[in-house]
């Protein structure tokens, strides 16, 4: 198992309809994935179909509860014909309130998803996927203390190469603070990429920033919006205009992430 949380504290970028589309892309090739859904606006939640979760990742998040992850996962509700349905850890609205609950905890609360994700036995998915909130607050460092590796996602526009720093400088924090030295950065998901004059001056701004480093972009499609609307996966789509182009980009995007243990990404030291 690999776990990768994707993250920004921007919100806007498009992080779930990243993580809805690399689920379609494992799940098309055979892979069992795990949805974590930590933002409390649960659209990724709701993007595979689900509409009236358990308590899920808030009653995870409410006590220290070594390997607890596993009893609160269900499947999504996303056909089977594509392949192995993902599975899903739900968002609720409580998780609003669960932050600043957190933050009171005198022995801190910053690893209690890496206690209930590692701490023991049931999950044995083949990819993790963390959809984090658009903050820097206690659940998306729970998701980083957790994860094997990061995808940071973004969009080609003003200040984003700032909005990158501060997230690396982020991530860079918690790898030290950790023994193992993890998490370490995938790359850069270059989302939302429209064919306009001013998406690819910020899509090489952020290449001249961070050389080697911008993945495969995923491009501006009404396919990957569809998808998220009628909670399908993209892959799903057929013969839907662009559809097929949107679930190629995926597939290249998962081919970027670490899929066995030990191959999590590059130290973020190496792209900062």
């Amino acid at each position: 198992m690999v776990a990768v949380a994707v993250v920004n504290q921007k919100g806007g970028v498009g992080k779930t309809t990243v993580v809805l589309g690399l689920a379609s892309a494992a799940s098309a090739r055979g892979l069992a994935v795990l949805v974590v859904d930590l933002d409390p606006q649960g659209n990724a939640t709701t993007g595979l179909g689900v509409f009236e979760p358990g308590p899920g990742v808030d009653r995870v998040l409410a006590e220290e509860r070594p390997g607890g992850l596993a009893s609160e996962v269900e499947p999504s509700a996303w056909p089977s014909d594509l392949g192995p349905v993902p599975d899903l850890v739900a968002s609720s609205p409580d998780l609003a309130v669960r932050e600043p609950q957190l933050a009171t905890d005198p022995l801190g609360a910053q690893d209690r998803l890496a206690l209930a994700l590692r701490g023991g036995a049931g999950i044995d998915h083949d990819l993790v996927l963390v959809d984090c909130p658009p903050s820097l607050g206690l659940l998306t460092v729970n998701a980083l203390f957790a994860v094997d590796a990061v995808l940071l996602v973004t969009e080609p526009g003003a200040w984003a190469v700032d909005g990158v720093a501060r997230m690396v400088q982020t991530i860079d924090r918690i790898r030290l603070r950790r023994p193992d030295g993890r998490p370490n950065l995938v790359g850069i998901s270059v989302n939302r990429l429209g064919r306009t004059r001013d998406g690819r001056y910020w899509h090489e701004q952020l290449g001249e920033a961070y050389p080697g480093r911008c993945l495969p972009p995923v491009h501006l499609r009404a396919a990957v919006t569809e998808a998220a609307a009628r909670s399908l996966p993209v892959h799903a789509l057929g013969r839907r205009p662009g559809a097929a182009e949107a679930a190629a980009e995926f597939d290249a995007l998962l081919d970027r992430l670490p899929l066995s243990d030990g191959l999590a990404g590059t130290p973020v030291e190496a792209v900062a």
